[in-house]
């Protein structure tokens, strides 16, 4: 394993990690979501190349931070209710690089013995992950090495109680699934593979509202060679359809149950342009 590698006075933990089939290489050269992510979060585990093109992304739609933030919100309050609504068992695809608070800390600061596991692929966020998502001592996290778009290893590899319902987290991570590599399958396939009575909660890009800044962040990301996909109202609800939806339904993410000291503050639909939904199976 190589030194630690400075980067503008930002120290990230690996150049490469060790996997059972030899080294894995992370990629500096190229700009990768998770590290734009974090970047928009105001965080510090992310490169050069992330901060230009998150730089050229505020420039189009010059509300990104805010949007940001507001899918985080979102996804904390949506597994809020869901523990208080008894949930125990998270499956968390597509985690991102650790922003506390985290979907474990959410939910085991509801239900201690909450067991959560996260799904990711990219090598960076995996290191990342396992050094930082740490259990409270009541509960469980576990980290898996999969690919959304292997929906049967995930479920192969993520375990459970058997026949407690799991809630299945899907945030940030859709918008980068293309309709040729068919989304709705694969959440229809995940969620075939839960236990009666779990829960989907999603949230998803769209161009609803500011079709303009949102065609403009699309471009951005092709670019730097991010496939990145809005989906409109109708099309976010194929994801949810003969589900019972939960809370105010499927609505802009920052209108989800807001929390009562934010109502007379939320931001306008078009500055997050994101929707966000809980429903149970």
């Amino acid at each position: 394993m190589t030194q630690p590698l400075v980067v503008s006075g930002n120290l990230l933990p690996w150049q490469r990690s060790e996997s059972p089939s030899g080294s894995v290489l992370v990629d500096f050269k190229r700009a990768q979501s998770a590290r734009i992510e974090n970047y928009f979060l105001g965080g510090k585990d992310n490169l050069p190349v992330d901060r230009d093109a998150g730089t050229s992304a505020l420039s189009v739609f010059p509300s990104l931070w805010l949007a940001a933030r507001a899918r985080r919100a979102f996804l904390c309050r949506a597994v809020t209710f869901l523990a208080r609504a008894g949930f125990g068992q998270f499956l968390d695809v597509g985690v991102g690089l650790p922003a506390s608070p985290d979907l474990h800390e959410v939910a085991q600061g509801v239900v201690p013995p909450a067991r959560v596991v996260y799904v990711d692929r990219d090598p960076l966020v995996l290191l990342h992950a396992r050094a930082l998502l740490v259990s409270g001592p009541l509960g469980s996290v576990e980290v898996v090495d999969a690919d959304l778009r292997d929906p049967a290893k995930i479920l192969a590899l993520a375990c459970f109680d058997e026949g407690e319902p799991v809630v299945l987290s899907l945030s940030g991570v859709l918008p980068f699934v293309s309709d040729a590599e068919d989304p709705y399958g694969i959440v229809a396939q995940l969620l075939a593979g839960l236990p009666a009575g779990s829960a989907l909660l999603l949230d998803h890009l769209t161009a609803d509202h500011a079709p303009e800044a949102v065609a403009g962040l699309v471009a951005v990301y092709k670019a730097a060679v991010i496939a990145l996909q809005a989906r409109s109202r109708g099309q976010v609800a194929r994801f949810v359809a003969g589900l019972d939806l939960l809370g105010p339904g499927l609505v802009s993410c920052q209108r989800w149950i807001p929390d009562p000291a934010d109502l007379d503050d939320l931001p306008a639909d078009g500055a997050v342009s994101c929707y966000g939904v809980v429903a149970r199976l």
